[in-house]
């Protein structure tokens, strides 16, 4: 697996996450959240209690296929995904390779109040715990791919004790070692994070690997209705799509379209 583009990712994250905390030192934070870490709601109870199990992502650009929608407004989206009937939102918060930010996420919280909203990027620190709890977010995207079992661990452990929860992104059965107790979703990564390239198949193929006390997610790569309803046979109850959507003028409209398409 080439882990070029990932590579560059996280370097370029660490440096960022550096210039953020002599911005503002993670105490600061640690004060900023004192007494505010009880509101949550929990995306895995949303995702079991959705019919459609449909996480709606919103995704400026990709490092594969550039800006899909630049001047998209995260508020006015993540209004029109609530409105089709989006189980849980998704923001990707990454600025560099994908064109978003905290201010994002803060930003889809303040408009949206009764759906679930996870933050998506590259977590490699605490620091990045303590920003998306303070802005907002209800659970936190950790990758396999880019950390140790033991920092899986201690960071799910971090996450819980902030009351974020917890969706670990795998993409090889190799990664399964990442999985612990602190883990509320398993996510499958379609898309190769070293190429970008994506196959759903990938979701089939982990499907068996995968614990069955888990709630499974499928991401990525997902463009039609059939594919959910298959993936919902091998065991998948959530299903996070930003790009089918995102590439649209209308995401919402998008959405609503994909939902009666279900037939759920």
């Amino acid at each position: 697996m080439h882990k070029d583009i990932l590579q560059e990712i996280i370097m370029k994250k660490r440096k960022e996450i550096a210039r953020q905390k002599e911005a503002v030192p993670e105490a600061e934070l640690e004060k900023m959240l004192d007494g505010k870490t009880d509101r949550n709601l929990s995306m895995k109870a949303a995702i079991m209690a959705s019919p459609t199990g449909i996480i709606a992502e919103f995704k400026r650009r990709s490092p594969s296929k550039g800006w899909i929608h630049r001047n998209a407004e995260p508020e006015k989206v993540a209004h029109v995904y609530r409105q089709a009937g989006a189980s849980a939102l998704s923001v990707l918060t990454d600025e560099p390779f994908f064109g978003g930010a905290l201010k994002d996420l803060h930003n889809v919280r303040k408009t949206v109040s009764d759906l679930p909203v996870l933050r998506k990027d590259f977590i490699i620190s605490r620091y990045q715990l303590l920003q998306a709890k303070l802005a907002g977010a209800d659970a936190v995207l950790l990758i396999a791919a880019v950390l140790t079992p033991e920092e899986c661990l201690r960071l799910a452990q971090e996450a819980h004790r902030i009351h974020l929860e917890v969706l670990l992104e795998l993409h090889r059965e190799e990664e399964l070692p990442a999985l612990n107790e602190f883990v509320d979703m398993a996510g499958v990564n379609n898309r190769n994070l070293g190429t970008f390239q994506t196959d759903v198949e990938n979701s089939f193929r982990m499907a068996e690997k995968l614990p069955k006390d888990l709630i499974r997610v499928s991401e990525s790569g997902i463009s039609s209705p059939e594919t959910v309803l298959r993936l919902r046979e091998a065991g998948y109850r959530g299903f996070l799509i930003g790009e089918t959507f995102m590439k649209t003028p209308e995401p919402g409209q998008a959405l609503s379209d994909f939902l009666k398409r279900l037939h759920v």
